[in-house]
């Protein structure tokens, strides 16, 4: 099958002796170890960063991929390092999808190491990651509006590098995001039946900000003050929070499947509030095999019936096209 050249990848790689480091790696992991197809198959080679991007690209891609998704369920983009095994997946790829954005620190390091010289899709291209201009928030997945424009980035971008295979692409795309406008609408219309001065939440860190904007949520803040889930609070931090969340009637504190609960208990209990499902929100990272999250469908709809639960919100059952 013919496809388009491929072009200068828009990541700049940092200098880390990476010739001598993927030499190496290559070397230790050739004639095996790869997750990415060596059986003849045509098949695009993908490498996706995240699990959400990772589900995002199945979709997709469906049969015309060879997909690997180099983060684990539970896992955080945030303080990922690629194994060399990573490393040989994504030099053998033909397509990384990245969501970009700030998000995915170790991309620039793990190109180079590794030789990949292909197209890189960047899925949040065309979102505005905002609230804060100086320093934008990268978790724009949680929004399913957002994800439906970063399918619509995937599908596009898979298109004009396999054109052979557009129809195909296309046509998954249109279905999957049909889906995740119905996730869209179930989930406004929950949030819907709670007065506005009762949306208040606080999380384990900001990463959440896409989500809340669009159901109308007020961000009161987060245990861990970043973006980041590995940042450390003052104590300065921790007694501003716990005042915020007496003055503002929060009545339950949620945390992150990819951090410890221990720092949202201890906050929990001094403001004399609980900790909902501590663990129970995939924000960073979808869920393992079986579970709730284990998809992005399933995963915000879990974090949006976790929410209103802890708020004593009566949650309708998800839609029959939404589940499994």
């Amino acid at each position: 099958m013919s496809r388009t050249p491929r072009s200068t990848h828009p990541l700049k790689a940092t200098a880390l002796g990476g010739a001598a480091l993927a030499a190496l790696v290559l070397g230790a992991y050739s004639g095996g170890g790869s997750r990415a197809d060596d059986s003849g198959s045509d098949r695009l080679r993908a490498v996706a960063t995240t699990t959400q991007l990772a589900d995002f690209a199945r979709q997709v891609g469906g049969d015309d991929i060879e997909l690997t998704g180099l983060l684990a369920p539970g896992g955080s983009a945030h303080r990922f390092d690629p194994t060399p095994a990573d490393l040989v997946a994504l030099g053998e790829a033909e397509v990384l999808i990245a969501n970009g954005a700030g998000l995915e620190g170790f991309i620039d390091s793990a190109v180079e190491a590794s030789g990949f010289d292909g197209e890189i899709v960047t899925a949040s291209e065309s979102i505005d990651p905002g609230p804060d201009p100086g320093e934008p928030n990268p978790h724009i997945w949680t929004s399913p509006r957002n994800a439906a424009r970063m399918v619509s980035m995937i599908a596009g971008d898979l298109a004009r590098i396999d054109p052979e295979r557009a129809d195909g692409y296309a046509e998954r795309a249109d279905a999957y995001a049909a889906r995740l406008d119905a996730l869209d609408a179930w989930i406004a219309a929950q949030f819907e039946r709670v007065p506005a001065e009762q949306r208040v939440l606080v999380s384990g860190h900001d990463s959440l900000g896409a989500y809340l904007d669009d159901y109308g949520i007020e961000f009161v803040g987060s245990m861990l003050p970043s973006f980041e889930d590995n940042a450390e609070p003052s104590a300065a931090d921790v007694d501003a929070l716990v005042a915020s969340i007496e003055e503002r009637g929060v009545r339950a504190v949620f945390v992150e499947s990819s951090m410890s609960p221990k720092l949202a208990r201890a906050i929990a209990r001094e403001a004399g509030v609980e900790v909902a499902d501590a663990g129970a929100l995939y924000a960073d990272s979808l869920g393992a095999p079986g579970s709730d999250g284990a998809t992005y469908i399933g995963a915000t709809a879990h974090n949006t019936r976790v929410i209103l639960e802890a708020w004593g919100a009566t949650v309708d059952p998800l839609p029959a096209p939404l589940r499994g």
